[in-house]
């Protein structure tokens, strides 16, 4: 029986090499061009805008026990919380029930709270103190130079001294009511504050959006220019030696000249300021655009602050007027942005 004849291999392919990618990172870094220039990171596309403005304005009313209620709540821009109390008389005292309302729903800020109240039902409540009324008197007709005789007062204005008109019994459960109420008043007129901030929060992230964007395109440009900048001085350097040495038979210490090259290299080398204010570009863009319920604004002004110390060593390194320029406009740029988040909360 003849044997079977074997199946031939297949051919083996050599599998042809794969391009070299680089390695992933867990984080946008600025990237590296050709001629060793880090050139800035194109803008993040991410969740929308959820920064708060600082300034905001609230209300609410409602009726309690016979009174009306209405509460203004007005938020503006403050380096921390400070709330500033405008109430009635016959409400004082609740500040410490209201403020903590206040600070869990506008932990930054100059709040400024005002209540107005219409209580129909304390008049009648109220009796009048005769003994504080009687010594008001006294005191009066015994003033120097004050004829007791001849001494007429307004009634009103008696009754509104300090002490002369004595609430009823039951009025401290009624008050505890009334602030009750306005506990809640409060914290819907807060809410209408923060609704008023988001929409200006909105507002406020658009605009530094477009500023980073104005800060990445001078920095492209910057990036750009910043390789040029060595071998441009190198190429005057050498004809300004040449032009020196025309009529002269001196030769030129190479090693001299390339010395003076990368000393020049050295001082006006920008690579670490581009890939630096490119990062915390990265990190401003990420904050105006998280879904977070901390505040950012102070944050928003530290990054800020490191911005602008990017941009002042790139103009004290600079020493060519193309990179001045997109440096002038930079330092512009973000002069404008810490105007705008001193607003943020």
């Amino acid at each position: 029986m003849a044997p079977r004849p074997r199946p031939s291999k297949a051919p083996t392919r050599t599998p042809s090499p794969r391009p070299n990618r680089p390695p992933a990172s867990p984080r946008r870094t600025p990237t590296r061009g050709a001629a060793g220039d880090a050139a800035p990171t194109a803008p993040r596309r991410g969740a929308p805008p959820m920064i708060r403005s600082m300034t905001g304005f609230g209300e609410a009313s409602g009726d309690a026990d016979g009174a009306h209620l209405a509460v203004e709540v007005r938020s503006l821009n403050g380096k921390y919380f400070k709330a500033v109390w405008r109430l009635p008389e016959e409400l004082q005292g609740v500040e410490a029930e209201l403020e903590p309302i206040l600070r869990r729903r506008l932990s930054r800020g100059s709040i400024v709270l005002a209540v107005r109240c219409s209580d129909e039902g304390a008049d009648a409540a109220y009796a009048v103190n005769a003994g504080a009324l009687s010594s008001y008197l006294d005191a009066l007709r015994a003033a120097p130079g004050v004829d007791a005789g001849a001494v007429t007062v307004d009634a009103a204005a008696l009754l509104a001294l300090p002490g002369v008109l004595q609430p009823p019994a039951d009025d401290l459960e009624r008050r505890a009511r009334i602030a009750a109420a306005l506990k809640d008043l409060t914290a819907r007129a807060c809410d209408a504050v923060l609704a008023s901030r988001a929409a200006e929060g909105k507002v406020l992230a658009k605009e530094l959006a477009d500023l980073v964007r104005v800060i990445r395109d001078r920095l492209a440009v910057v990036a750009q220019r910043a390789p040029l900048v060595v071998d441009e001085y190198q190429d005057r350097l050498r004809a300004r030696i040449d032009q020196l040495l025309a009529d002269v038979e001196v030769n030129v210490d190479q090693t001299s000249l390339v010395r003076e090259i990368a000393v020049y290299a050295e001082k006006t080398d920008i690579t670490e300021e581009i890939a630096r204010l490119g990062a915390h570009l990265d990190q401003f863009e990420s904050l105006i655009g998280a879904d977070a319920e901390a505040p950012v604004g102070r944050t928003l002004d530290f990054v800020s602050q490191e911005m602008l110390r990017e941009a002042n060593t790139m103009a004290s390194k600079s020493n060519d007027a193309a990179i001045s320029r997109a440096v002038v406009e930079i330092k512009g740029a973000i002069d404008r942005i810490k105007e705008q988040v001193q607003n943020v909360e």
